[in-house]
This record gives C-alpha cells, sequence and structure tokens, in this order.
C-alpha cells in the first residue's frame, strides 16, 4: 500500500457560505493542471451556480440503497476506491449514511480513501464539529444530529475557512441562492437571524485560529525554535496558594482581554526547594477563579520555581508572564535573589509583570525549607571556604594576645558551620582543612610553622577537624533529607490532584496525557499501541505535535498490554520514574473506564430488547388470552348441540366474536407494527396527505360523531408529507385516548395549524392529565400509567404512535392542557409548494 492521501477540509459558519463552490472550484484548478479529478459525492441542494460547477469534473455514480422500502443514494465507496483518483471531491464530511453501507458516517468512508492513498477534499460546517456541538444548540436551538470528531477535522493537511459576513449571507439568502422563495422567509426569521450567523462565525474563526495555533507549534517544535513568536497574546500567572492570587489573576485576565482573542494561562510549580506547605483550599479557590473568568489551570513539577515557570511559559508560546512581587521580608532577600528576579533575567523575549499586593514583604506562613543545594549555592559556599578563613584569620591576629586558642577555635568552627549551612559538605570541609592549617601556622606555638609544640594542642586541632566534618556532614544530610521530603510532598500533591480529577470524572485521556506534558516540562506524549508482526505503532491519543517517530520516544512507561506512554521532548530524571509510573496507572485507569463505558453502550441495547422481551411475555400473556377465551367460548356455544339458541343470542355470540378477533387482529398488529420498527423494518409510503380527510376517518372508524370530538382546523392548512394509512392510526388512538379520560361536559378537541414548514395537529383532553415527570413515561412500551383496566390494551398505543411519527420524519410530544389536562402535538412537515395530487409520491427515510 502507498502513503496516506492528505486531506483538504472547506470550513464554513453556516450554509450557504460557498463550501461546495469553492471544492469544486478547487476541482477545476487541479484538472486544469493535469491532476486527475473525480467527483465521489456533491450535493447541490438546487443551487445553480453549484450545480454548472460540476460540469467538466468526472462524476463517479451514486450507489442505490434500500431502507424501510424507500430508495436513497449514497456515495459508493467501493466505486472510488476501484476507479482510485489522485484527487476525489467529497461533500458533506458530517453525513450520516443509510443503514446497511460499509460505515455509519461519510467521515469514515473518507477515512478509508485516505488510507488507500486518494487525496480528499471535503466540506463541513462548524455546527457539525463535535467540540462545539452543545455551544451551537444554545445559539440556534437546534439539535445538530450529524456530528464529526474535532480530531478528524484537526488531523486535516488543510483547513479553509470560508468566511461571509452576516449581512453578506443573509443578502445571498433573500436573492434566492441558498434556499428556495419559498423557505427564504421562515429562515431569515429562525436559522439565519443575525445574531446567530455572527456567533457562529465567531466559532469556526476561533476555532480555526486554534487549529493554526497547533500548526504553528508543530512547526516550531519541528524547527527547534525556542523564543516567543507573538502569533497571540498569552498570558501566564504564577500562583503559589497565598492570599495574593486572587488579585494577580484579575490583573492577569485584564492584561489578557487587552487583545482579541487573548489567552489566560494559570500554573502552579509544586516544587521541592520551595514552600514547606501550600494552602490547597486556596489553590483550588483560585483554579475556580481562573476557570469562571475563561482561563485554564496547570500544575507542573520542578526544583527551581523560576526555571519550571519559564520551561511552562515557554513551551504554551506565551508572551507575557504575571508574578506576584516577593513575600519575603527584605533581610531574606539579602541571602539571594528571589523568583522574580530569575525569571526576569532568564525570561528573554517574555515580558514580565510585577505586580504589587497588600502581602508584599509579609513573610509567610511556614519556613522555607532550604534543601536544595544547586550549583549556584554550591559555587557561594566555595567562595566563603577560600575567601572568609583568611579574612578571619586576619582580624583575629591584631588581639591574638587577649584570645586563646579555644576561642580561636570556636570561632573558625562556627565559621566551618556557616559554609556547611551555604554549600554543604564539600565546602565545609576546605574551610575545616583551611581554618586547621591556619590555627596551626598563626595561633598555635612555636608560631608562624606548622609543627604544634603542645600535645594538647594537636588534640584540640585533631578534635577541631572532626568536629567540623561532623557537622558539615550532618548539615548536608539534613539538605538531602529536606530536598527529598520536600520533593515527595509536590509529587503527593500532584497526585492527588490527578486522583481528584479521575475520581471527578474529568479524566478524559487526552486531560490526562496533558497533565504528563506539563508536569515533565515535555514536547509531547502520545499514548502509543505497539503493532503486531513488526506493524508500526499508531497513535491512540496525543497531547502536543504528534510525533513524527512515535515508535523511537526520549522515554516510555508501559501502560497496558500493547500500549505505552512515548515521552518526547528530554530525557527523564531517576526520581520522576516513580510519578510517571503512578500516572501511567492513572492512564490505565481512564482507559479501563472507556473500555467498560463502551461495553456498558454496547450492552444497554440488548438490556432494554431483553427488558421489552420480557414485558411482551408479561402483558400478552393476559391480553392475548382474554379475546381469544371470548371468542372461542362464542364458537364454542355456537357449535354446541346441547344449547338452544335464538336468533338474537345466536348473532349476539356472532358480535361477540367477532369483536373479540377485532381486538386479537389490532393486538397482532400493533405487536408487529412495534416490532418492525425497531427491526427498521416498516415500510412508509410517504405522500402528500390532506389532513382533513385523515382526520375525519380516523373520528368515523372510533365511532365517534364529530358531535363528539370538536374538530377546528385552520382554512389554508397545507398538506403534509406522510403515509395517510399511518396518520389514521396515530390519530385515531390519540382521539381514542382523549375521549377515554375527557369529562363528557368538555369533549376532546382537534386542531390544526402551520408553523414555519411544518404542520401541528393538537388532540387535547381537559381530563386529569399526567404529572410532567411521568410525560415521557408514557411512551414507553407496556406502559399505562397507574391504568388497572386491562382491557384497553397492552400499553403499545403511545409508544407505536410516536414510533410511527417518527417514521415520517415528524415528532409526538405530551404537553399540558392549559387550565388541565393532556395535549398531545403531532407535528409533520409539509409538502412542497404545488404538488396536490395524491398520485405524487415521495420516498423518504423512516427513522426513528
Amino acid at each position: 500500500m502507498g502513503s496516506r492521501g492528505k486531506l483538504r477540509v472547506y470550513l464554513g459558519a453556516a450554509p450557504g457560505v460557498g463550501k461546495t463552490y469553492a471544492m469544486l472550484g478547487e476541482g477545476h484548478r487541479r484538472a486544469a493542471r493535469g491532476t486527475d479529478v473525480a467527483i465521489g459525492f456533491v450535493e447541490t441542494h438546487g443551487r445553480q451556480h453549484t450545480a454548472d460547477m460540476i460540469d467538466g469534473l468526472e462524476v463517479i455514480g451514486r450507489r442505490t440503497m434500500t431502507y424501510r422500502g424507500a430508495e436513497f443514494t449514497e456515495m459508493d465507496l467501493d466505486a472510488i476506491l476501484a476507479r482510485h483518483p489522485k484527487v476525489a471531491l467529497v461533500d458533506e464530511l458530517a453525513h450520516t449514511n443509510v443503514p446497511g453501507g460499509r460505515n455509519e458516517k461519510r467521515w469514515q468512508d473518507v477515512e478509508e480513501l485516505l488510507a488507500a492513498g486518494i487525496e480528499v477534499i471535503t466540506t463541513v460546517n462548524v455546527q457539525h464539529l463535535e467540540s462545539v456541538n452543545d455551544v451551537v444548540e444554545k445559539i440556534t436551538g437546534i439539535v445538530q444530529n450529524e456530528t464529526v470528531p474535532d480530531a478528524v477535522v484537526r488531523a486535516a493537511d488543510q483547513i479553509e475557512l470560508r468566511d461571509m459576513t452576516a449581512e453578506a449571507l443573509r443578502r445571498r439568502l433573500a436573492h434566492g441562492n441558498v434556499y428556495a422563495p419559498e423557505k427564504i422567509d421562515a429562515a431569515l426569521s429562525n436559522y439565519f437571524r443575525a445574531g446567530n450567523l455572527n456567533a457562529l462565525r465567531e466559532l469556526a474563526l476561533l476555532w480555526t485560529a486554534d487549529r493554526v495555533d497547533d500548526a504553528l507549534q508543530e512547526y516550531r517544535e519541528q524547527h527547534d525554535i525556542d523564543s516567543t513568536w507573538e502569533a497571540r497574546e498569552r498570558v501566564v500567572v504564577a500562583l503559589t496558594g497565598g492570599p495574593e492570587g486572587e488579585t494577580l489573576i484579575r490583573r492577569a485576565a485584564r492584561v489578557a482581554a487587552r487583545s482579541s482573542g487573548g489567552d489566560l494561562l494559570a500554573v502552579h510549580v509544586a516544587r521541592s526547594d520551595g514552600l514547606a506547605s501550600v494552602d490547597q483550599g486556596s489553590l483550588a479557590r483560585q483554579r475556580l477563579l481562573v476557570e469562571s473568568l475563561g482561563g485554564t489551570y496547570h500544575q507542573v513539577l520542578g526544583d527551581s520555581v523560576a526555571q519550571a515557570l519559564l520551561v511552562f511559559a515557554r513551551a504554551e508560546n506565551a508572551t507575557q508572564l504575571v508574578l506576584g512581587d516577593s513575600r519575603r521580608p527584605a533581610w531574606k532577600r539579602l541571602l539571594g535573589q528571589g523568583t522574580a528576579a530569575s525569571v526576569i533575567r532568564e525570561s528573554g523575549d517574555i515580558d514580565v509583570h510585577i505586580v504589587t499586593h497588600r502581602q508584599v514583604g509579609r513573610g509567610i506562613a511556614l519556613p522555607i525549607a532550604r534543601g536544595s543545594l544547586g550549583l549556584r549555592r554550591r559555587l557561594r559556599g566555595y567562595a566563603v571556604a577560600v575567601l572568609f578563613p583568611p579574612l578571619l584569620t586576619a582580624m583575629l591576629i591584631p588581639v591574638r594576645g587577649q584570645l586563646n586558642l579555644v576561642s580561636d577555635m570556636l570561632l573558625f568552627l562556627l565559621l566551618t558551620v556557616v559554609v556547611a549551612l551555604i554549600g554543604g559538605l564539600s565546602p565545609a570541609l576546605i574551610a575545616a582543612v583551611a581554618g586547621s592549617m591556619l590555627l596551626n601556622f598563626f595561633f598555635t606555638p612555636p608560631l608562624h610553622t606548622l609543627s604544634i609544640r603542645d600535645t594538647n594542642n594537636a588534640l584540640a586541632l585533631i578534635v577541631f577537624i572532626l568536629v567540623a566534618m561532623l557537622v558539615s556532614s550532618a548539615v548536608d544530610l539534613a539538605a538531602r533529607r529536606t530536598r527529598e521530603a520536600a520533593r515527595s510532598a509536590a509529587e503527593s500533591r500532584t497526585l492527588a490532584n490527578l486522583a481528584g480529577s479521575v475520581l471527578a470524572g474529568s479524566g478524559a485521556l487526552t486531560e490526562m496525557l496533558e497533565r504528563v506534558r506539563e508536569t515533565f516540562g515535555l514536547t509531547s506524549v502520545a499514548l502509543v499501541e505497539k503493532g503486531e508482526d513488526g506493524a508500526a505503532p499508531t497513535i491512540r491519543a496525543c497531547a502536543g505535535p504528534a510525533p513524527s517517530k512515535p515508535g523511537d520516544p526520549d522515554a516510555q512507561v508501559a501502560v497496558g498490554p500493547g500500549m505505552v506512554l512515548a515521552l518526547h521532548g528530554k530525557l527523564l530524571q531517576a526520581q520522576d520514574q516513580r510519578l510517571l509510573g503512578a500516572f501511567a496507572a492513572q492512564v490505565a485507569v481512564v482507559l479501563d473506564r472507556t473500555r467498560l463505558a463502551e461495553e456498558a453502550a454496547a450492552a444497554a441495547p440488548l438490556a432494554e430488547a431483553n427488558k421489552m422481551r420480557t414485558a411482551l411475555l408479561a402483558a400478552v400473556g393476559h391480553d392475548l388470552r382474554t379475546p381469544l377465551a371470548a371468542a372461542k367460548a362464542s364458537v364454542s356455544s355456537l357449535r354446541s348441540a346441547d344449547i338452544e339458541l335464538e336468533n338474537a343470542d345466536r348473532r349476539e355470540l356472532l358480535a361477540a366474536a367477532d369483536e373479540s378477533l377485532d381486538k386479537l387482529a389490532a393486538l397482532v398488529d400493533n405487536l408487529l407494527d412495534m416490532s418492525r420498527l425497531q427491526a427498521g423494518a416498516l415500510a412508509i409510503d410517504v405522500e402528500p396527505v390532506a389532513l382533513d380527510e385523515v382526520i375525519a376517518r380516523a373520528i368515523d372508524d372510533l365511532g365517534a360523531g364529530t358531535d363528539a370530538v370538536l374538530v377546528d382546523l385552520a382554512e389554508d392548512l397545507p398538506l403534509v408529507l406522510a403515509d395517510a394509512g399511518l396518520v389514521e392510526r396515530v390519530l385515531a388512538n390519540l382521539v381514542a385516548n382523549a375521549a377515554r379520560y375527557a369529562p363528557a361536559s368538555c369533549p376532546p378537541r382537534v386542531t390544526g395549524s402551520v408553523l414555519d414548514d411544518r404542520v401541528q395537529v393538537r388532540v387535547v383532553d381537559q381530563g386529569p392529565g399526567i404529572p410532567a415527570e411521568d410525560r415521557e413515561r408514557v411512551f414507553l412500551p407496556f406502559q399505562r400509567m397507574g391504568d388497572n383496566d386491562n382491557t384497553t390494551g397492552i400499553g403499545l398505543g403511545l409508544a407505536l404512535s410516536r414510533g410511527l411519527t417518527e417514521a415520517m420524519n415528524g415528532t409526538l410530544e405530551p404537553e399540558e392542557t392549559p387550565g388541565g389536562g393532556l395535549t398531545m402535538v403531532m407535528t409533520l412537515p409539509t409538502a412542497p409548494a404545488g404538488v396536490g395530487s395524491p398520485g405524487h409520491r415521495e420516498r423518504t427515510e423512516a427513522s426513528q
């Protein structure tokens, strides 16, 4: 198999912005350059300008499929693979295929074409992207059932946004370039309102900007570019959990808000050489504040706070860094520069903001544990060990006659302890040796020689060296233990945060990998599935730019059978392996949870089917036997030779048998239709239907006259696209239910009206009604809602009615009748304008 094909996506904010037109235009340009181009699937939606663009391009025929008695045309995937053009044009990436094909979604068909080495150019609207589906529903009030995973579109080699202002798109719609004339007014007043279009446009622009940003990050990684490119303002605010955190967050948010599209990122460094304790409650409150302001919260692990901040900021391509002024008292600043000074010195092209606050100079709640002896600190120790013993000697020589040898030794011992505190063991040993030699040469008789006359003086010098070495060793050991304890505490805080996220249900796989990347300052972290029999490894999920060589990471850790975490960016230290192993265990938990959720989702339909089967057996046990027993009793009486029957009795028995058999036939029909609906095998014959005629037949079938059921239909009620027989069954069931519960003084009413491009039929009663929380339960099979009268059926009526309505692309919903009672609202699509003949039929999809 050759190399994988490339994917180019035209993204739009709404229908009509010109995605398909641009795709066909690109096809013509490729064909003019001699490229083998073919149209796999294009939907013109009746737009003449788009249809004209098809001319001159090869069109691969569609595949005709039958579903529920209706015929549909779909993209012929096998024909495209057999034709194998260089470039295939495939419209509507988010389309759901008719059941019966190889793949459920068109984007899965596109994946097969790409795997076969065919380059694909396709189109998609932003409302079909999975990540913004809920946002689009809030904006437009319409649920988008056809979606495509963001990862599929993000993986495209090219994404081109077809942008258009709301005013221009509305003008295009008004001129008839998007929809047919009869649909223009409804579209302009509903989906294509200016506010909707502006919001969708902003969504498309922001989503595309994020994709461009990903490409920029990938380019910088591939070319080892560490400097900041200020393509977008990214403000990082450093949090310690202190009381100044809220001030810093709000200041950083204002800085980010000054530039449109600016990002706010808050980061806390769980460090091994910083604060001995962190107020986790304060950090949690600050995290909520960051997220409420539209920012994101991150936590990283690092020995040096300044270095960890800068590594994180550069990894996120931050342009500005916000820190609080130091809370250390002024006298402690003399011992060394703080984090802010280190960040400013090494920030390079990242702007650093130092924000003053009320806690400046007031210290911190707990002491600072200086256990990390870095190179700079050891160098200081060596400098003190070399310079201060001669300086102390010069200070003691003038008063040599006033102090004895014991006093001199104590002063040099004190200096050795100070050196040990500053630089650790090695500088202290140098100070101890230098101090002993200076004591011997300048203060021990005979002076100015390295010989010692008095044995006591020699013993004192030996004890001095031993004490200095022991004290230095103890100080160095304490510093290392403090560093290890602080690192363990930092790891514990990180693991506690991680475990809390998993338990709270926020442990999505990509988020977990992002936590690993941030914690260890890596370029990318990928969950890689090893290939079998020498096959190349595949990436299941990734945080950061996807690695070009997933099988050759800088470090890796096993997650499960055949799965590893591949780490790219730097080699990890040995002490990082324990924490990395904990992350790997949590990733394994997320994988298991995902697997169990998928298995549960797969088992849910089976459980539901089993539940329905059990309910069916329980229900039909009585309801099938009752009419059978009545019919058999009537027939047996008629056949009996021992009973003399009058003609009136004979007619009554025949009527009883006929009625029982009719009930049995209706019951069996309902059961069969429900089974066909669930199996997707119910034939739906859709045609323009006059509702006034269907409603009249439904009422007549019930034996109720027009004086018992009030009918109020709009005079200009249009035809609907539906199956006349099924609509009659549904209405008959709804009217029968309404008549059963409506009081004699208020007979049920049937009304009809037009709403946009749909017709609503309302069956209204003023009976006892149904509580709001139970209204959806009435549509479950075998539900009678507390009705103990089993002679009225087995509870399939409303479930079957809703199923039949939805099979005709309609809806059936319950509402409360004003003043009390229940209103059943049946909504059906209107027939196209100008279509009025019942002989004009249209096959349409019957979806559950």
